[in-house]
């Protein structure tokens, strides 16, 4: 829980940077990319976070890589200071609610969509302009496929899950009649 509040603290604090600076958008997009850069490669990742290696070096190896990424000064300041906070393993945190953040601010909202079989994209547009109705958002919708579900679909928005599946509808059968419940 402490992670996730230290996380939030500075996704907000870049935040409102980006607010100031008109460059929400273009810090997402830049904090995004470092992030990807250190989940890919895993051993950059521990070069960077682990306190074991010297530190001088470590701070060479980031100031190295923000050169390589092309980060803007904005971008290179704020990966300072989570590398001389000792905030650096938090960064794939920050990122994630760096982008519910900016998200939240232009109003969008993104939502997962799971199937059983494939839907065609006139169906899958009509849940998304749906959800779009309800939440007053512009909803952004990641769209899987999963055969266990046997049929229907399972939509995720939020905290919210609507689970329209005929695996949870047979699960909750099979609940109701373990209880001596009619159905």
């Amino acid at each position: 829980m402490k992670n996730l509040t230290i996380a939030r603290r500075y996704a907000k604090a870049l935040l409102l940077i980006g607010k100031e600076d008109d460059q929400v958008e273009a810090y997402r997009e830049e904090l995004q990319r470092f992030a990807n850069l250190l989940d890919q490669e895993t051993e950059l990742y521990q070069a960077v976070t682990n306190p074991l290696y010297d530190a001088a070096g470590r701070r060479l190896l980031l100031q190295a890589l923000i050169e390589k990424l092309g980060l803007s000064k904005v971008m290179a300041s704020y990966l300072m200071l989570l590398f001389d906070k000792g905030r650096m393993g938090y960064i794939g945190d920050i990122t994630n609610f760096y982008r519910k953040l900016a998200d939240e601010l232009k109003g969008i909202a993104r939502a997962s969509l799971v199937s059983a079989a494939a839907l065609p994209s006139e169906t899958i547009e009509k849940i998304r302009t749906g959800l779009s109705q309800k939440t007053g958002k512009n909803v952004i919708l990641e769209v899987e496929q999963d055969p266990s579900l046997i049929g229907g679909i399972v939509t995720k928005i939020g905290d919210l899950v609507l689970d329209g599946s005929i695996k949870t509808q047979l699960a909750n059968i099979r609940e109701s009649l373990r209880r001596g419940e009619g159905i």
